[in-house]
């Protein structure tokens, strides 16, 4: 029915019946396949060209309308024409992209007109060309690919006067499903579904190497050494090539691997140039020519670990820290071959190392530990477990170091054991909980500096009652010690012999005088005490003051 209505018949000719009837109706619709339809009976037969009469009559395209899309006349339609399906042409029927499932009227026949909703104007023949403006000549690629306009055909004559059709009844597309087609031929066929298996694009499985290179060397930044040489790499030549970028060579990891050798540190320096950080801890296969070749082809190298090989010495430290300028963290722990002559080389090469370890080395001694410390002006770690020279160390100077915690400064009292002068100043991590390991565990201790530290009356009280060898005690600067510290700490240390003061606000001058005459024994530091000791060593020099200009 998506077409426009016409009042001049023409007279077709039946092919199997000698009935000549009247089609009212230009194109296929649904009436004509109920008129000219081989398979009725008589009896719809005579119903059918009943119908086709009372439209006859009709004057005008609103009377057309109202006589087609009456509910009655609906119902007949729909009742005989479900019949018809096995009978309509199969050129008349779309394939499944250009018909929308619309309800009751899915499985119907429909007209291929232009959707474009109601129109008033009178009636008149419709161009052949799907869309208007495009000229008459074939498959349009345009058109071809625009999807079709559909418009929904109204069940009811109330859904008729909600859209509002007034006056001539020019094109009722709009109330139709009216599937646009491409062509523009006067028969105006559809497209048959052999043209449109061409359009669907078969699309090939996902595969991970469609992935672009920079993702796929970030997921292999996750595997460890092993995973990318003995599983990666072996998948494919491109992930063996992905397994050869520089960046997964710039950090060598061969810790506890003894199937490397000298060869394959030497072909590793032959390829790579980049390497920052090699650990070859545990390696019992490698010796000094495998260090040697590796750190002659890495000038850059920042990191060297090398834990528990024992078969290294002296060679293979001097050639990184020759050839290894950058150096900033050295880990050489148990290797006992290693001497004074590996840190003379390293504080002479290398003087932006920041952290040394190299615990159970015992033939290093003082002489090595100056030259490193003269030569290496940033350094801020040092880690000597088991060294002689930790066991002999004496003095210890730890002024003013960030880093410095409480663990760190109990372990070095714990370790050692002739350690006699702690200087700990100006370190604000220190707190009384530190004070108290030190006055218990510093058996040899006589000296302690906690100028300007974060300790209060509590540090005093455990030194005067924990130890018993210290005798110098200065906690200048520090404002949370009060007049209750001092004087517990003179009562109760038997081998105090001087208590700084300086700067301890809280401290009132007159408990310091008081202290003064009851702990003779006791120099206490303060700014009225230092400046009478001055004046008396001036008097005992023979200082007169000048009294005879007037003031």
């Amino acid at each position: 029915m998506g077409h426009f209505l016409s009042k001049n018949g023409k007279r077709v000719k039946k092919r199997r019946r000698k009935v000549r009837k009247n089609c009212f109706l230009r194109g296929p619709c649904m009436l004509c396949f109920i008129v000219h339809n081989t398979s009725l009976d008589e009896d719809q037969f005579e119903s059918a060209s009943k119908l086709a009469e009372r439209y006859a009559t009709l004057t005008t395209t609103e009377e057309c309308a109202k006589f087609l899309l009456s509910p009655k006349e609906l119902a007949i339609w729909e009742e005989q024409g479900k019949s018809l399906l096995s009978s309509v042409p199969a050129k008349l029927i779309g394939p499944p992209l250009f018909r929308t499932v619309s309800s009751d009227y899915s499985e119907m026949p429909v007209c291929k007109r232009k959707c474009a909703g109601v129109q008033t104007c009178t009636p008149r023949k419709l161009p052949r060309s799907a869309v208007e403006g495009v000229p008459d000549n074939g498959l349009n690629n345009d058109i071809a690919q625009r999807p079709a306009p559909v418009c929904t055909l109204p069940t009811s004559t109330a859904e008729c006067t909600n859209v509002g059709i007034q006056g001539n009844m020019g094109d009722c597309s709009s109330l139709l499903q009216c599937p646009v087609s491409p062509l523009g031929p006067e028969d105006n066929e559809l497209l048959p579904h052999e043209n449109f298996k061409d359009l669907k694009v078969e699309s090939e499985p996902p595969n991970i190497n469609q992935l672009p290179s920079s993702i796929l060397l970030k997921v292999f930044a996750h595997l460890t050494l092993k995973e990318r040489c003995l599983s990666a790499s072996l998948v494919c030549k491109y992930w063996r090539d992905l397994g050869l970028d520089f960046q997964f060579w710039k950090q060598l990891d061969l810790s506890g691997r003894q199937q490397i050798t000298d060869d394959v540190l030497k072909r590793i320096a032959s390829k790579n140039r980049n390497t920052i950080q090699i650990n070859v801890s545990d390696c019992r296969s490698i010796s000094d020519a495998g260090v040697s070749s590796i750190a002659s082809q890495s000038p850059g190298l920042q990191k060297y670990i090398a834990y528990r090989c024992k078969q290294l010495s002296d060679i293979s430290l001097i050639a990184i820290a020759c050839h290894c300028p950058f150096l900033q963290k050295v880990h050489v722990g148990n290797q006992d071959k290693l001497t004074d002559e590996s840190l003379q080389q390293l504080g002479q090469k290398c003087p932006d190392v920041l952290d040394i370890h190299f615990g159970q080395c015992y033939k290093i001694t003082d002489e090595g530990m100056i030259a490193l410390a003269q030569g290496c002006p940033r350094l801020q770690r040092i880690y000597m477990q088991e060294n002689k020279l930790l066991k002999e160390l004496a003095s210890l100077d730890l002024r003013h170091i960030t880093e410095l915690n409480n663990e760190t400064v109990m372990e070095v009292v714990k370790r050692c054991k002739n350690l006699s002068s702690l200087n700990l100043c100006l370190n604000w991590s220190i707190n009384d909980r530190c004070v108290e390991f030190i006055a218990k565990e510093g058996h040899s201790l006589k000296e302690l500096y906690l100028v300007s530290c974060k300790i209060t009356d509590y540090a005093l009280i455990a030194i005067g009652q924990y130890s018993k060898t210290i005798e110098t005690v200065d906690v200048g600067w520090c404002k949370e010690i009060t007049d209750k510290g001092a004087t517990q700490i003179s009562q109760t240390s038997k081998s105090l012999r001087y208590l700084g003061l300086m700067r301890c606000d809280k401290v009132n001058e007159d408990t310091v005088e008081r202290l003064v005459q009851e702990y003779p024994h006791i120099t206490f530091s303060t700014v009225m005490q230092d400046c009478k000791r001055t004046l008396e060593r001036a008097y005992q020099m023979g200082w007169i003051p000048n009294t005879s200009t007037a003031s």
